[in-house]
């Protein structure tokens, strides 16, 4: 695992006031061919924010939402603090579990000892299953053209 990067977030303009700069850690979350960038800011309300657009809009469907918030809600953290994520390739669901991945590793980088929780659920692990290419002469990866004996 790579080191977690902490930087200071450019100050945003909001009707004519700039805001303070706030610090964040990113890291990086894969599955599939899905990738996710994951900023975490602590000291926030529990937002995530998916490709600029909040996590219910980007996946509206329950049960990746639950994906995503699981190690928040494991380790305790779903209302203090705030992620930004950008996600790419993949399907939705590979997108989701890529935004796990990305999110358990923030939560590591920001604090040591929940390594055990969040291992525990296998989710410091990187599932790195992917497609099988497919082989000349046959059909797909392993199917085999149609054999006929007359």
């Amino acid at each position: 695992m790579t080191d977690a990067k902490v930087k200071s977030a450019p100050a945003k303009v909001s009707e004519g006031k700039t805001e303070k700069a706030r610090r964040y850690i990113e890291m990086m979350g894969k599955r599939k061919t899905a990738a996710a960038r994951v900023r975490l800011y602590e000291g926030g309300s529990g937002k995530i924010t998916v490709n600029d657009v909040s996590l219910a809009e980007y996946f509206p469907a329950p049960i990746a939402q639950m994906i995503i918030v699981e190690p928040l809600k494991l380790t305790a953290l779903e209302t203090t603090l705030d992620f930004t994520i950008r996600v790419t390739g993949g399907g939705k669901q590979g997108q989701a579990e890529a935004v796990r991945h990305g999110i358990a590793n923030t939560l590591l980088a920001m604090n040591k000892d929940l390594r055990s929780v969040l291992k525990a659920e296998g989710w410091l692990t990187r599932d790195a299953r992917k497609k099988e290419r497919k082989k000349p002469g046959l059909r797909k990866a392993r199917r085999a053209p149609q054999w006929s004996k007359r």
